[in-house]
């Protein structure tokens, strides 16, 4: 069922392209004769995120604000972010493919609850230039350092509410030291690494590429790909800050299963399920709204609740 799944979301993926059937003809006829300049283009591709083409249906205009510059040692362009309001800070951060308007319908709500916002743009991506890969290619681990740049210059977080890839970049930072006294993950990743054979099988690249592929990713990240496995590292790490998940059981952009594997393995976590909203129609949901703001202001042994399962919101509608 996952693999089924997984393997039908990176075909989307590639579609949107609209290179399916020319990218599986070019990696399989380099597969057995240049392997490993098959794993540079497959390493290209995976660091690639896909143009967002729609903007999810009901989703409200981000609301002018101060755009921000922040530099990030490394990166080819600084991180571009907006700010609105006074008081405790909660970040906003998109998903791959995304940009900080995505995350709009929060803003006006935390504004009137007496918090700054700021919203990010991570490399590669809205009006964020290139980080250190070039072009539009990038990964979660510099999304993690363009957060944790951002959050060095403008103050403390009281609160990152962060989407798909983005959640897991967010858990990146916290891992390397980013503090934060409540967090959201929205649909999050647990393990990108999970994703890598459907990937290599859909593309059509065979043992040899897959091992060269390997050895680049582990280059990209610049640190073992054991260390991008999120629920691995929060069940040995202790003391966390208080985390809600939010996740919708039809999710055909991230897998619940990502959301249930984190939450439950997130000491003290909380995990809200939601039923026929998909994977970016959730971010402007009401309820969806409604109950990430409420844990962002809930007094801090509320936060903390323990692993539930709730459904927000059941409108039988495929929203992804």
């Amino acid at each position: 069922m996952a693999a089924n799944w997984a393997r039908k979301s990176t075909i989307v993926r590639l579609r949107m392209k609209g290179q399916l059937a020319l990218t599986r003809g070019m990696f399989r006829t380099l597969d057995p004769l240049a392997p490993g300049l098959a794993a540079r283009l497959g390493a290209n591709l995976w660091c690639t995120p896909p143009r967002l083409r729609h903007r999810p249906s009901g989703a409200p205009d981000l609301p002018p604000g101060t755009r921000l510059t922040v530099a990030v040692p490394g990166f080819a362009s600084p991180v571009v972010a907006e700010s609105w309001g006074s008081g405790p800070i909660v970040y906003l951060l998109h998903g791959w493919g995304g940009w900080r308007g995505q995350l709009a319908a929060l803003v006006a709500p935390l504004l009137a609850a007496g918090y700054r916002v700021v919203a990010i743009d991570g490399p590669g991506h809205g009006e964020t230039g290139p980080g250190r890969l070039g072009g539009r290619r990038t990964t979660p681990v510099e999304f993690s350092e363009a957060l944790a740049a951002v959050v060095a210059v403008i103050g403390p977080a009281h609160a990152v509410v962060a989407h798909s890839a983005g959640a897991t970049a967010t858990g990146f930072a916290v891992r390397d030291g980013l503090a934060a006294d409540r967090l959201v993950f929205i649909a999050p990743m647990a393990n990108p690494m999970t994703y890598f054979s459907v990937f290599t099988d859909t593309i059509g690249v065979g043992r040899r590429t897959q091992v060269k592929l390997l050895a680049l990713m582990r280059t990209v990240v610049d640190r073992p790909l054991d260390q991008l496995d999120l629920p691995g590292w929060a069940a040995r790490a202790g003391d966390l800050p208080p985390l809600l998940v939010i996740h919708d059981r039809g999710d055909r952009g991230v897998r619940y299963a990502d959301g249930y594997a984190l939450a439950t393995s997130w000491p003290g976590a909380t995990l809200q399920t939601t039923e026929g909203i998909g994977h970016r129609r959730i971010l402007s949901d009401p309820d969806v709204v409604a109950k990430t703001v409420s844990f962002i202001t809930s007094p801090p042994a509320l936060a903390d609740l323990g692993v539930v399962h709730a459904g927000i919101r059941h409108t039988g509608l495929d929203g992804s």
